[in-house]
């Protein structure tokens, strides 16, 4: 059997870098794509010597000759694209989003067809679901409608369309996946990366008011990491698109999970809920690739403050962004 090698990009986001943590401590050979910037998150959970096994690649996904060029020469097996603006920078730029979101996402696919790679796993959204007034009540199915409600939704959607069409037309296989509320160290921004840092400032020993409430779907980023390189590894063929379930709590349950954790931290958090649903069905997900790793919350929050509080004290992290 060939050795798997892996094509990453948005390595610098918290996601990313949790993936590629994983591929490193596993040995495998990763080749990072990134227009480049600060790698400090990858830093906050990494070792200088282990971020040293990594092949960084700077580029810009929407510049299809560098994205194909840059998968040639790594001799990519595997690739996972997580490139993207999050909410608040696609409405505040909604053509640049739109580029890197979209023609990104075109880019990937269309590179995978050129070379003949067969397969990409990629980051979807929950977004592409609509207000909690659209669904019935309980967890969504996986054949629920979609209605996304911004700009960042509709990117995403897109994107599921795109990847079917490739599976049509040119047999480019693909795993999509729609994450939630993920949480853990590097998660410092987005719409929903209060909880996190709200986890960062009672490591602290600061006061910080969660700027949501209701029901999500949390996600521990370790967990979230190892379902898409799981994806990826799976032998699957067609253009699937899976929710991510992680532990539905209300926003009280993580406050009271970080005072478990905390016993002195001061946090608040905001009655109204985001305007999604509560939370979200994996058994397609399951039946696909197989059982996937699920931290419960509880565990979960205790071991992102303890990680924040061993960078707080190593200088990897601050609270100036809280």
């Amino acid at each position: 059997m060939a050795e798997e090698r892996f094509f990453l990009t948005g390595a610098l986001g918290c996601l990313g870098s949790w993936v590629v943590k994983n591929l490193v401590d596993e040995g495998i050979p990763t080749t990072v794509f990134d227009l480049g910037g600060n790698p400090h998150r990858l830093k906050l959970i990494m070792s200088d010597d282990d971020l040293a096994k990594v092949t960084f690649i700077n580029g810009d996904v929407t510049d299809l000759n560098v994205v194909e060029t840059a998968i040639r020469d790594s001799g990519a097996t595997h690739i996972i694209h997580l490139a993207a603006l999050q909410v608040p920078f696609c409405k505040a730029d909604p053509m640049l989003g739109a580029r890197v979101n979209v023609v990104g996402t075109v880019n990937m696919f269309e590179s995978a067809k050129r070379l003949g790679i067969k397969k990409i796993v990629y980051a979807s959204s929950i977004a592409v679901y609509g207000a909690p007034s659209e669904y019935p009540e309980g967890l969504v199915k996986h054949d629920a409608p979609l209605h996304p409600l911004n700009h960042y939704g509709v990117y995403k959607r897109a994107n599921e369309g795109t990847a079917s069409i490739y599976w049509q037309d040119d047999g480019v296989s693909s795993i999509g996946l729609r994450p939630y509320t993920i949480y853990g160290p590097g998660r410092d921004q987005g719409l929903t990366s209060t909880p996190t840092k709200a986890m960062l400032a009672a490591a602290a020993g600061i006061p910080y008011h969660i700027s949501y409430g209701g029901y999500n779907g949390f996600q521990y980023t370790d967990d979230v990491a190892k379902i898409f390189i799981q994806a990826a590894r799976a032998a699957y063929e067609g253009a699937g698109v899976y929710n991510l379930r992680g532990s539905v709590a209300h926003v009280s349950e993580v406050v009271e999970a970080i005072k478990a954790a905390e016993p002195g931290a001061q946090i608040t958090f905001e009655a109204k809920p985001l305007a999604l649903p509560d939370g979200f069905e994996d058994v397609e997900l399951v039946k696909a690739i197989g059982a996937v790793p699920e931290t419960p919350l509880k565990e979960g929050v205790a071991m992102t403050i303890a990680q924040f509080k061993q960078a707080l004290a190593a200088g990897k992290v601050t609270t100036d962004n809280l």
